[in-house]
Parts: C-alpha cells; sequence; structure tokens
C-alpha cells in the first residue's frame, strides 16, 4: 500500500443539519454540514415538505402566477375584440340584414 495517498480518517466527525439537529460518525472530514437528516427527512417524519435548496419551487409558483394574470389579460383583450366586432356590426348592417329589412318593407 502507497503512503501517504489515503484521507486522514476522523472516526468522531460531527455532523450539523439545518434543522439543528447534530450527530457524531466517521468521516474524512472533521466537521459535516447537511440541509437534511434523519430528523427532518420526510420519509421518517411523515410530514410532507418541500425540500428546495435552489429555489424550484418558488420559480414555479411564481411563473404560474404570471401565466394566470397573462390569461386574464388576454380574456380581457379577447372580450374587447367581441365587443367591438358587435359594435360594427350594429353600425353597418350586413347584406344578409339588408336584405331582410328590404323583404319586411316590401311585405307591409
Amino acid at each position: 500500500m502507497k503512503a501517504d495517498i489515503h484521507p486522514n480518517w476522523y472516526p468522531e466527525a460531527k455532523v450539523v443539519c439545518a434543522c439543528g439537529n447534530t450527530f457524531i460518525t466517521g468521516s474524512t472530514m472533521p466537521e459535516i454540514h447537511v440541509e437534511i437528516c434523519y430528523n427532518c427527512h420526510p420519509l421518517y417524519t411523515g410530514q410532507q415538505r418541500f425540500v428546495d435548496t435552489l429555489g424550484q419551487v418558488d420559480r414555479f409558483v411564481k411563473k404560474v402566477e404570471v401565466s394566470k394574470q397573462k390569461q386574464q389579460e388576454r380574456a380581457k383583450i379577447l372580450e374587447i375584440r367581441k365587443s367591438k366586432i358587435v359594435e360594427r356590426k350594429k353600425e353597418r348592417p350586413s347584406l344578409k340584414d339588408l336584405l331582410m329589412q328590404a323583404r319586411k318593407q316590401a311585405a307591409s
């Protein structure tokens, strides 16, 4: 076995979780910081929660909110367009409407 190629072994390495839990284990690092442990992991606790370190859930929620706002704006635009079409039809009758009016006048 070659000398000086293996890392140092720390039999009492301290592990510190983001939830505040600490425990001792063996490692090549004297102190380890973790984001989730057995004390706060959903599998062990039975409570569902999002483990989101990169903010992906927040970004998704923001995208959903923005898309809802855009859909509402789009619906308003479509309603305005429809009302404009109705107003145009009232202002200028179509050929069908003109023919129907002519028939009514001829009949009376």
